[in-house]
Formats: structure tokens, C-alpha cells, sequence
């Protein structure tokens, strides 16, 4: 009908800069090449960094009906999103749940995600702080890897704009009903102890002594390439100096609809 799902690549950009490679650069070309007529609309879609599910519609009342849906989701104890990821190191337990608060920090030039272990009620109120809750699910574990099953239980997808529409039209909700953090998956698998594979942000924040991991804050790690032992490194066939082209292994599985 008018709905449309592709498997995005990581490191994609659903938006971008004229010129450059994006999923909405690419969507006119992609309507010619299905033969439609009407416009292409993203509904939802997952970060940049991240690979998976893509939905895109051709009427705009089906864009405005499924955003509403995903807006209001949370409200009516619905999770539409489940997503999967290859992590380095296997959780304690074989399903659970990571609660915190997230915020963003400035640290020098840039503004990164770091999480609040207990937030404040006048933090919460003011949104300086957003509490988040994961709840995840070992599907497998294999050579101190796993494969999780995650299903973020806030806002999770970054706000995409509304589709152009007629002048009669109310506008188009956003894709989030709150201020979302994008990194709030690769956060939550740190604090598990187990960042996702190819995650060359937040990896540094888990240390180790005699093969026992730990959490190290935000402010004392710096943003490094993602760090691998010699045996996982021969198992996916990289060298030490290919390992910040690793993408990030965090895959948007599945989308429910109404």
C-alpha cells in the first residue's frame, strides 16, 4: 500500500547537508526507481550510527496517523521498537532491565550523553535530566560476545521533520513526545558492562582489571577507539589500525504498527 520498509546501512544520515549522501537525498531517486507518483515521507527511522528498519509512507495521512501512534505509544504502555545488538562481554544475567537518568555534558568542544545514577525531582522536572529504562534479553553469547535483544522503554529515535503538507493540514506530530537521546542503547549496554561492538564512544567508559570489568565515569575517559583483544581481533579478521572503521552493532529489528 503506501507504506514502504528498507534496511538502512549504518552510517547513514536520515538528514543532511545539500550535496551530501543522505536517506532523504536519496528518496527522489528511490520514488522514480519504484515508479510513484506521490512523495516519500520518513515515518521512522533509527540514528546514523545505527543499521535497521527504515519505514517511509507516500500519503501523508498515514505519515500523521502512524507518527501519532509512535508519539503516544509510551503513554498507553505500548513499545513499538525492538532492536538487537553484538556486544563485548556477556551480561551477568540472561535478561534484566538498565534504569538511569541520561543528560548531556560538556566536555570541552563537545556535548556528550552521561548518565545519572539518581536524579533529583526538580532536575526531572525541569528536563535538565531524562530518566530511561532498557530492558534487554541474551538471544546468544559466544567467545565473551552476545547478541541482545533491547527495547528501549523512552524516546529513543532523534526528532525527524514533518512531511511537507497542504496548507489545510495540521501540522504533523514529531516522531518523540519528549526530548530523546539518541546514544541512550550504547549508554545503558556500559553500564551493563557490555558496550556494543564498534561503539567508539562510550566503550572507554568500561575498564578492566585482571579480565574483571568496571564502569569509569565520562569525566576521567576520553573518547577512544573501541579496544579489542587479539583473539576477537582475529576472529573478525581486522587489524588494530582497521578497528575505528568498525560500525557500530546496534540494528533497529523490528517496528510494531497499530
Amino acid at each position: 500500500g503506501t507504506l514502504l520498509a528498507l534496511n538502512k546501512p549504518p552510517g547513514l544520515p536520515i538528514l543532511g547537508r545539500p550535496g551530501n549522501l543522505s536517506l532523504d537525498a536519496l528518496l527522489p531517486s528511490l520514488r522514480r526507481r519504484l515508479g510513484l507518483v506521490a512523495e516519500l515521507h520518513v515515518v521512522k527511522a533509527p540514528p546514523r550510527e545505527y543499521s535497521g528498519l527504515v519505514l517511509l509512507s507516500s500519503c501523508y495521512h498515514t505519515t500523521k496517523k502512524l507518527q501519532q501512534f509512535f508519539t503516544n505509544a509510551r503513554s498507553r504502555g505500548q513499545y513499538p521498537a525492538t532492536y538487537r545488538a553484538v556486544t563485548v562481554g556477556v551480561p551477568a544475567e540472561v535478561e534484566g532491565e538498565i534504569r538511569t537518568g541520561l543528560c548531556w555534558q560538556q566536555q570541552g568542544d563537545r556535548a556528550v550523553v552521561v548518565p545519572v545514577p539518581a536524579p533529583g525531582r526538580r532536575s526531572l522536572a525541569r528536563k535538565d535530566v531524562k530518566s530511561t529504562l532498557t530492558r534487554y534479553q541474551v538471544l546468544g553469547a559466544m567467545g565473551g560476545c552476545a547478541l541482545l535483544q533491547l527495547q528501549p522503554r523512552t524516546g529513543e529515535w532523534p526528532p525527524t521533520p514533518p512531511p511537507p503538507q497542504p496548507c489545510f493540514l495540521t501540522p504533523a506530530p514529531s516522531p518523540c513526545s519528549s526530548p530523546a537521546f539518541p546514544e541512550q542503547l550504547q549508554v545503558h549496554l556500559t553500564l551493563l558492562l557490555c558496550p556494543a561492538l564498534g561503539d567508539h564512544e562510550h566503550s572507554s567508559h568500561v575498564g578492566r582489571v585482571l579480565g574483571v570489568p568496571f564502569f569509569l565515569t565520562p569525566e576521567t575517559t576520553p573518547t577512544r577507539t573501541q579496544v579489542l583483544d587479539e583473539e576477537l581481533l582475529s576472529r573478525l579478521g581486522l587489524s588494530p589500525r582497521q578497528l575505528h572503521h568498525l560500525p557500530l552493532h546496534i540494528h533497529l529489528q523490528e517496528l510494531v504498527l497499530p
